[in-house]
């Protein structure tokens, strides 16, 4: 596994696309790692400090995932450096979607990813640049349908991924009208929980989780974990904390996703940040779900909840561990070593896979047809891991030899 992940990542990227706002200091990027299958997706993300270097490991992640998620296509990210707080965002957003616009007709598909919004930033603005679909250049490049295919296939992508949510098992509460596209990530990254345990002929049911993050992916993870009968101890968010050893309840879950501040976790009882960083590690729990920013957490955090019963991390956010290399740095490694970790192009594919499954030819459009397909890819990719490593450790480089024997 070590020789291909190596190969995979010295391999140079096919395309890089770098752009410079003419009206602000923003800048950008497109790399497009492969055009494996004849086309290369992944989202448009923005935050000050972001580099080249970003957007290239991003890429890479996202040729991983599409091995799990399908379609069979490359690897591709969009960056750009700005601060998303800023009023001009808009107009940077616009400029940028036009300069990349040529990609987006032929071979790049986008979509959504931090502080860019895929429903109300990402679609409307491609289409202002003549794009018909921020995925259409995956429809061009590698599907290569005739027009009148295309045109019913973007229709279906286009409903689906803002699909308004009306079976009330996947919504905390249909009258709000969450889409699909709000919850799907963090309810594959619950699922990647329930199928391991199912794997293990176990029950979820009572297992203690604790929760890093509380936007639209860690969120929606911690009311569906809450859903299956897991006990979530601890939730960690950029603003504060909330413990209670003995779990909070469903209906306590399902009021904080509703009660919370755009991103951000909201109660009255919060507990500060660095207080809540101090003692949520070393809550007892058997479940992790990292789904914050990229690359925060540490060995040290690892080790305490090792030493307090950790049986499982199901990633939500890619690359979550504070390992600068690109995929299975040390600590990743360390980890996988000691826990069953669940690599996150199996368990936060979800996304990826609502677009693949769109993409094909007329598919069913209900809530418990959409769901049951991203539960059933994840499900899959579990078994396949499982049948080549039934052991509770090296889950995460099994997966990897798995996808990069496909990719290189």
């Amino acid at each position: 596994m070590k020789d291909l992940l190596q190969k995979y990542e010295a391999k140079e990227p096919e395309i890089i696309f770098n752009w410079k706002d003419p009206e602000t200091e923003a800048e950008g990027w497109t790399v497009i790692n492969s055009l494996r299958g004849g086309a290369a997706g992944g989202g448009t993300r923005m935050r000050k400090g972001l580099d080249m270097n970003e957007v290239l490991s991003l890429a890479k992640t996202m040729e991983v995932k599409f091995t799990v998620s399908g379609p069979a296509i490359g690897g591709a990210k969009s960056g750009i450096n700005f601060d998303p707080q800023d009023p001009r965002k808009k107009g940077v957003l616009e400029r940028w979607y036009k300069a990349v616009s040529p990609l987006l007709k032929s071979y790049y598909g986008t979509g959504g990813d931090l502080n860019v919004d895929e429903i109300h930033e990402v679609i409307p603005i491609t289409e202002e640049s003549g794009v018909w679909h921020p995925q259409e250049g995956v429809f061009e490049g590698h599907f290569k349908p005739t027009i009148a295919d295309k045109i019913n296939r973007i229709g279906q992508l286009r409903h689906g991924v803002i699909k308004v949510i009306e079976n009330p098992v996947y919504s905390p509460d249909v009258r709000r009208k969450y889409t699909v596209a709000d919850m799907i990530t963090g309810y594959g990254v619950a699922e990647a929980v329930k199928h391991f345990y199912d794997i293990k002929n176990e029950s979820v049911v009572g297992k203690r989780a604790v929760v890093q993050g509380f936007g639209n992916v860690g969120a929606a993870a911690a009311f569906y974990l809450a859903q299956m009968g897991a006990k979530v101890v601890g939730i960690i968010d950029v603003v504060g904390g909330l413990i209670k050893e003995e779990g909070f309840s469903f209906e306590e879950i399902t009021e904080l996703y509703l009660n919370k501040k755009g991103n951000n976790l909201a109660a009255e009882n919060l507990i500060p940040f660095a207080e809540m960083n101090e003692r949520v590690w070393g809550l007892k729990t058997e479940i992790f779900t990292p789904c914050a920013a990229s690359r925060l957490v540490t060995k040290e955090q690892i080790d305490q909840m090792i030493d307090n019963g950790l049986e499982v991390i199901s990633c939500g956010a890619n690359v979550p561990f504070a390992d600068k290399e690109i995929f299975f740095g040390p600590i990743m490694e360390y980890t996988d070593s000691k826990v069953s970790l669940i690599p996150d192009f199996i368990s936060n594919c979800g996304m990826a896979r609502v677009f693949a499954y769109f993409m094909e030819q007329r598919v069913q459009m209900t809530d418990d047809a959409i769901f049951g397909d991203t539960s059933n890819i994840i499900k899959e990719a579990i078994k396949n891991v499982h049948s080549k490593n039934n052991t509770k450790t090296g889950i995460s480089a099994t997966a990897f030899e798995i996808a990069l024997s496909q990719l290189i």
